[in-house]
């Protein structure tokens, strides 16, 4: 026995090395330096005319047995969906100006996604396309190959299911593209600020829905609807994907006719405060109240011909940074792990649409986020989960403070700023007309 404490006792300074390089190694500065650049104009349609729209609902089939996405391990494994997840899509025409916008049940979309996604649209004469997550924490997994999202959210990546994304938003597109008809278009707002509340402090969310109706000659063709609250209501250890109260809503406000569309709106840090019933019976009276919310909306009708268009702005990205997730020691190391997966640059567009003109990024923009580009560009809203996965998007002061929702923004207190110019960029190539 002693001689075995010896034998301990001469490997410890060795351990000690070996420890201590590996620390050294993980605190060598492998991000480098990431350099600042205007933002750029990569994308801009514009037109004014007669709308015309058409809607699809397609099922996303998950590549059975899946991964539930959502949250960090251990996580269950499901072998059907219930209910069934979809992808749903509008395209909308104005003139010369067609442009498409998909919803998939998901948790987030990523850019190589958005990119097979747009490649095949190209070929239905789209001339650019807005691809939104749900959001949803029980759909599946597997679609995003970044190592910090396989990790903390959406599990061990796998081709298939990423196929099965692009394969149902490509589809949706293709037969809401054969389906154009003439539209009116509607829109009205309401708010229930009880439905939704501040997890980590910030600015409130005010609980308001956007209420947007492309009506046909027979009935509604699409219904888009801009809210935001978290889809966290199904219980994470249930082995199945479901999408969640997202899912329901569409499904209830289709039986009234069209394709229901829902946006996540600029609220990351809220989470909903809806409690009557257990598991997933709260997703469905959730759906419910939203769905009554919705009809108090009470939609104009707006006459005449109708403005489209569509912008996409790209920007560079600040460097990734750690000081907020995790001990000081281990900020350099943090930063590092951060980088390996961290986009360098970000897409931001801005769509007009009548009197809607809407930001969207790559992310969750919190409501103090959401209002300080509001202000910078005078958009209607701002909607996040769209294009690419980043994180969240706190407002500098509160990332200075390391409050509100800054502990979960991967990037560095400019993130805002940097995604600000874009928006403003984009904005003025959509013709915004609103006064910041």
């Amino acid at each position: 026995m002693a001689m075995r404490r010896r034998h301990l006792r001469s490997l410890l300074p060795f351990a000690l090395l070996t420890a201590g390089a590996a620390y050294a190694l993980a605190s060598w500065n492998w991000c480098g330096q990431w350099e600042e650049s205007a933002p750029v104009l990569r994308a801009q349609v514009r037109a004014e005319g007669p709308l015309r729209a058409g809607a699809a609902k397609v099922a996303l089939q998950p590549p059975f047995p899946v991964v539930v996405a959502g949250y960090p391990p251990p996580r269950p494994e499901a072998s059907q969906a219930t209910p069934a997840l979809h992808a749903r899509a509008v395209v909308l025409q104005a003139g010369e100006a067609r442009v498409g916008l998909v919803s998939l049940e998901l948790l987030s979309v990523t850019a190589p996604m958005v990119e097979q996604i747009r490649a095949r649209a190209s070929a239905l004469g789209l001339r650019s396309v807005l691809v939104f997550a749900t959001h949803t924490h029980s759909s599946f997994g597997g679609y995003d190959a970044r190592v910090v999202a396989q990790l903390v959210g959406t599990g061990r990546y796998r081709d298939t299911a990423m196929a099965a994304a692009v394969s149902a938003a490509s589809e949706a597109l293709r037969q809401a593209s054969s389906s154009l008809t003439d539209v009116t278009l509607e829109v009205g707002e309401a708010g229930e600020a009880g439905f939704v509340f501040s997890r980590s402090g910030g600015e409130a969310p005010d609980g308001a829905l956007t209420r947007t109706i492309l009506r046909g000659a027979t009935g509604p063709v699409a219904e888009l609807l801009v809210f935001a609250a978290h889809p966290t209501l199904v219980p994470r250890k249930r082995e199945y994907v479901d999408p969640d109260y997202p899912g329901r809503l569409s499904e209830l406000r289709e039986a009234q006719g069209g394709v229901v569309l829902l946006l996540q709106g600029a609220v990351g840090n809220a989470s909903v405060a809806f409690n009557e019933g257990q598991g997933v019976e709260r997703a469905a009276a959730f759906a419910q109240a939203l769905s009554g919310l919705a009809d108090r909306a009470s939609p104009t009708a707006l006459p005449g011909t109708t403005r489209l268009a569509l912008a996409h702005a790209e920007v560079a990205l600040p460097r990734p940074d750690a000081s907020r997730l995790v001990p000081s020691l281990t900020r350099a190391a943090g930063d590092n792990f951060l980088c390996q997966s961290a986009s360098r640059v970000a897409e931001v567009s801005a769509l007009a649409l009548g009197p809607l003109e809407l930001l969207t990024l790559p992310g969750e923009p919190t409501t103090g986020a959401g209002l300080a580009l509001i202000r910078r560009t005078g958009a209607t809203r701002v909607l996040g989960l769209s294009g690419d996965y980043l994180g969240y998007v706190e407002t500098p002061e509160l990332v200075a403070q390391s409050t509100g929702e800054s502990k979960r923004q991967y990037y560095g207190p400019t993130l805002l700023d940097r995604l600000g110019a874009a928006a403003q960029l984009a904005s003025e190539a959509a013709g915004f007309t609103r006064e910041p």
